[in-house]
């Protein structure tokens, strides 16, 4: 019943409020990220949601788009900036995919959407994460986020996936708080963000 059901009447009400209420945040942000991304605030991507079909996942641009001499992007490290180390920091990225939960794509509470070309990748374990819809948070990221290896968040994400209820989505909720308040697991130990998954 919650699964079905009930989750996503939640994830509508609480989006919604979230961006009404957050809307003057995000309107200053917009604004700081885009001086200092030459105009541009917000970043596009398409990830994969439930049963791995594709959306289009909004976000705050953290990290400009400069290049070296060959053209190549450079490493997150170099490219990220000030406000956005700071945006990330605190999480204030991910505010911008309440839009995603609004449209159904993404729930509040679920395994994060990551990238299309990891698809191939996954063994029969790890596509399971593709069963509910991804969320903005995850039993993942309130256990390490970015500073845990690839197959313990597949374990985090599986596990979410077989015990999906309102308990553990509070659970879940009260815990990302708590980690953002601390600034926890924002960065795995070799990279700015996470290391790529290559199977």
């Amino acid at each position: 019943m919650y699964r079905k059901y009930i989750k996503r009447i939640i994830d509508f009400a609480i989006s919604l409020l979230g961006l009404i209420l957050f809307s003057p945040i995000v309107f200053v942000f917009i604004m700081l990220l885009s001086i200092s991304n030459t105009g541009k605030s917000f970043f596009f991507q398409k990830r994969p949601g439930k049963n791995e079909k594709l959306f289009k996942i909004f976000k705050f641009k953290t990290m400009n788009d400069a290049k070296d001499n060959k053209g190549i992007l450079l490493s997150d490290a170099e490219r990220i900036t000030k406000i956005g180390k700071f945006v990330r920091k605190v999480s204030i990225d991910e505010l911008p995919q309440l839009i995603n939960v609004l449209k159904g794509d993404m729930s509040l509470v679920g395994p994060r959407p990551l990238l299309p070309e990891y698809l191939p990748l996954y063994n029969d374990f790890q596509k399971r994460r593709h069963e509910v819809k991804p969320g903005i948070t995850g039993w993942a990221q309130v256990n390490g986020r970015n500073a845990i290896s690839w197959d313990e968040k597949f374990e985090y994400d599986v596990w979410y996936v077989e015990n999906v209820s309102f308990r553990t989505d509070i659970k879940i909720l009260l815990l990302t708080f708590v980690k953002v308040f601390r600034s926890e697991g924002i960065s795995s130990e070799s990279s700015e963000t996470m290391e790529k998954f290559t199977g």
